[in-house]
């Protein structure tokens, strides 16, 4: 019987050793479900930093402000004030006889142009008819920032 008791006792044993490591097994699950996980290392994606404010090239101001010149030469109330601003618009240039030339057409890359002028009779012309339907599309500029050349469009 002692065999059996001792068995008994083994089998007992073994039996509440398994429960209890089941339990702490289970305890241990338990604990890392009811803790939060650590948080994953978040990676910081750096954006590009954006792209800086345009900056007017001395071209493109200088385009603005001829069409506007143009413009006003066209619209000027009288003859005093479209001289005035004649005179203002001739300061850009490198001189009086700057080349203008007009486009009238253009194929494969090859471009006709108009009679060529210069910016003075092109500006007289301006006051003249009182239309401006040119634009510019190409501007040339010497080393000390005054336009040599000018091409013109129709609008």
């Amino acid at each position: 019987m002692k065999q059996k008791l001792f068995s008994i006792s083994v089998n007992r044993s073994l039996m509440i050793a398994l429960v209890a490591m089941l339990a702490m097994g289970a305890c241990k699950s338990k604990k890392k479900v009811a803790q939060p996980a650590p948080p994953a290392p978040v990676e910081q994606v750096q954006q590009p930093a954006p792209p800086p404010a345009p900056v007017s090239s001395a071209e493109e101001i200088a385009v603005g402000k001829l069409e506007n010149y143009f413009n006003s030469v066209a619209a000027a109330g009288n003859a005093s004030i479209a001289n005035q601003t004649i005179q203002e618009a001739l300061a850009m240039f490198s001189n009086q006889e700057t080349p203008v030339l007009i486009v009238i057409h253009e194929e494969n890359g090859i471009k006709d142009y108009d009679e060529p002028t210069t910016i003075k009779k092109y500006l007289e012309y301006l006051k003249d008819t009182k239309k401006n339907l040119n634009y510019i599309s190409d501007i040339r500029m010497d080393a000390n920032g005054k336009v040599s050349e000018l091409e013109l469009r129709r609008k």
